[in-house]
This record gives C-alpha cells, structure tokens and sequence, in this order.
C-alpha cells in the first residue's frame, strides 16, 4: 500500500485529479487504523498542518500524545514532508436521532392530512384529487 500511495502521490497525471486533501483522507484509516479513523473525520490540509476534526475533547486529548507517531506514520506511507503537523480539533456535534412527536391538538393515534391546513375549499379538492393520482 506504501508503494502504491508514493506512486499515485509523485504522479502528474493523478495530481490533475486528486488533491492533497483528497490524498490525506484516503490515507489517513491505513495510518491511525481503524478505530482511530472512526472517530475522526474532516481533514483538510493548511499549508503544512494536517487539521482533524474529532468527536469530542477526550478524543483530542488522546490523540494529542500520539502525533508523533501518527506523522512519522503519515510521512512514511506517502514518502514525502509535506505534513509537518497535525492539529486536532473538536468538531461539531452531529444531532442523535429523535423520536417524532405529535403537534398540538393532534391525537397520537392520527395522523394529520396535509390537505387540512388548506383553507381554500376549491384548492384543497384538487391537492387531494391530484394526490390520490400520484399515489395510485
């Protein structure tokens, strides 16, 4: 694999097509493995600053020590300096899944027309005309 991402990075023809950034994330699981890579995403290359975007502060705070290592690691698997640091950074929080509640007035058993937030009588036959056509 070291090979390979030497030659697809000294390549001229491959730098039309992909960037450094582009370079960095699909190296990067093979680099830190796989756990690592899970609970990381976001990287984007700053003149020689590799910035990761992490979970949380425990995540930075674990990874911080090991730097060294990741770069070295990093360095060694492109065969180039171009990465001289790297800098985590805590990313935003992503929204956990929700449960769907039912609106004011609503009963939970029933589900709401849309067609009943019309208030034109005329336009509110031909949404539901034109509804029942699409669905059937």
């Amino acid at each position: 694999m070291e090979r390979a991402a030497r030659l697809i990075k000294n390549n001229k023809l491959s730098q039309a097509f992909f960037s450094d950034d582009d370079f960095a994330r699909a190296i990067w699981p093979i680099a830190v493995g796989k756990a690592i890579a899970a609970h990381t995403s976001r990287l984007k290359i700053v003149r020689t600053t590799l910035v990761v975007e992490v979970e949380d502060a425990l995540w930075q705070r674990q990874l911080y020590p090991l730097t060294s290592q990741i770069l070295q690691r990093l360095n060694k698997i492109t065969g180039s300096e171009a990465i001289q640091e790297i800098e985590f950074r805590i990313g935003i929080p992503r929204r956990q899944p929700q449960r769907a509640e039912a609106r004011a007035g609503e009963e939970v058993g029933r589900r709401a027309d849309e067609a009943d937030e019309i208030q034109d009588p005329v336009l509110k036959r031909v949404y539901q005309i034109s509804r029942r056509k699409v669905s059937a």
